[in-house]
């Protein structure tokens, strides 16, 4: 069973960086993709960046450039690292795996198991 927690949330003023953690306990995280998304207050769900099996990264348009993904499969983890942070950016930020096989799209609908999501906020 996947069960997904995220780390390392918090508040942060503009302009400043934060690295989130998403910690796998199940058998299945080097297999499957891995997406995180966010969910403004107000606002629906948004995918932010999307991890392939191989490693391999890709971030959304809005925040191409500021975020990048990466896992560690050993550590059954991945990451994604917030720069230039602006206070449009606070949001609850979820990780998800696609559980089964396919394309890796940042298609919300397409992940089956999700952390419990972890609040950033980002004001001075």
């Amino acid at each position: 069973q996947v069960q997904l927690m995220e780390s390392g949330g918090g508040s942060v003023a503009p302009g400043g960086s934060l690295t989130l953690s998403c910690a796998d306990s199940g058998m299945t995280f080097r297999k499957f993709c891995m997406g995180w998304f966010r969910q403004a207050p107000g606002k629906a769900r948004e995918g932010v960046a999307i991890i392939a099996p191989d490693g391999r990264s890709g971030i959304a348009g809005p925040v191409k450039g500021r975020f990048t993904a990466s896992k560690n499969n050993t550590k059954n983890t991945a990451y994604v690292k917030r720069n230039s942070l602006t206070p449009v950016d606070t949001a609850i930020y979820y990780c998800a795996q696609m559980v089964g096989e396919g394309s890796c799209r940042l298609v919300a609908t397409d992940f089956s198991a999700w952390g419990g999501g972890i609040q950033i906020t980002v004001s001075s």
